[in-house]
């Protein structure tokens, strides 16, 4: 088993030096301690220490291979072929970068929408389905109502609604990339980890997934990496600055943006990096 149902919160188990902007509205879901990456003997994350709240839209920024794409991929454990992953990463008290984690069910807790869409080639509703019945979901009322409100939920539910058994395939590139949410949102997770989501669209399509994810935020605990400063200025209540391997500044988006402390966070926020 990887967690029971009833699991709560142990923050006595958090570091105090764990960096997250104080909100006690919105308290940690997701935290990550004294966090290190390697591929080989390269080291692509030497500092990563955060915390993020729940039910907030948290952004990565930074320049090119600053190691914000290989710290999201770390939090449910997708760098584990590929490289190794030292540290804590804490989820509702319970270190999931331990051995002997059920890494499928934490994936379900903690869900991930790629880069690029991409749909199985299969019909829309099969999409959804897919991994519900994989789990043991065979009903065809509940199968259709998990389906219907998966897909209200990504915004495109009234696009497709009538074209339910048609290929996924034959989707806009910015209606794939909401029915790849709508798939990861069927199981019922706690957190979305979105990894620059918007990078293959256009500016309409762009705008539609950004107001999808404000809405889902009400449900979810949303972290995006993102190469966009508008859209993180946009979409995000806290923004995290890498550079280099590092996390150097943690805040509320608008004091990353208005006032950053950091040097380096205000050069590159400000188009002066590099």
């Amino acid at each position: 088993m990887f967690l029971s149902n009833d699991i709560t919160q142990n923050t006595e188990m958090l570091d105090r030096h764990v960096v997250q902007p104080a909100d006690p509205q919105h308290p940690t879901i997701l935290s990550t301690e004294d966090l290190h990456v390697y591929y080989g003997k390269k080291e692509a994350i030497a500092e990563g220490d955060l915390r993020f709240a729940s039910n907030q839209i948290t952004a990565l920024i930074g320049p090119s291979g600053s190691g914000k794409s290989t710290f999201l991929r770390s939090l449910n454990r997708m760098n584990d072929r590929i490289a190794t992953v030292t540290g804590r990463i804490m989820y509702r008290g319970v270190d999931i970068n331990q051995p002997d984690i059920d890494v499928y069910e934490m994936r379900r807790r903690v869900g991930m929408v790629f880069q690029r869409p991409n749909p199985f080639a299969k019909s829309i509703y099969d999409n959804i389905a897919f991994a519900l019945r994989l789990r043991g979901v065979t009903d065809k009322h509940a199968l259709d109502e998990i389906v219907e409100t998966s897909l209200k939920q990504a915004a495109l539910w009234n696009q497709v609604k009538d074209d339910l058994n048609k290929s996924a395939l034959a989707l806009s590139g910015g209606q794939a990339q909401r029915l790849c949410i709508a798939r990861a949102i069927a199981v019922k997770p706690d957190i979305l980890l979105l990894d620059e989501p918007a990078s293959a669209l256009d500016p309409v399509s762009t705008s539609q997934l950004e107001d999808t994810l404000l809405e889902l935020k009400q449900h979810y605990s949303i972290i995006i990496v993102t190469h966009n400063m508008q859209q993180a200025g946009r979409i995000s209540e806290y923004t995290a600055f890498f550079n280099q391997g590092r996390v150097l500044e943690y805040d509320t988006t608008s004091h990353i943006f208005t006032n950053p402390q950091v040097q380096v966070t205000s050069d590159y926020v400000s188009g002066n990096f590099g």
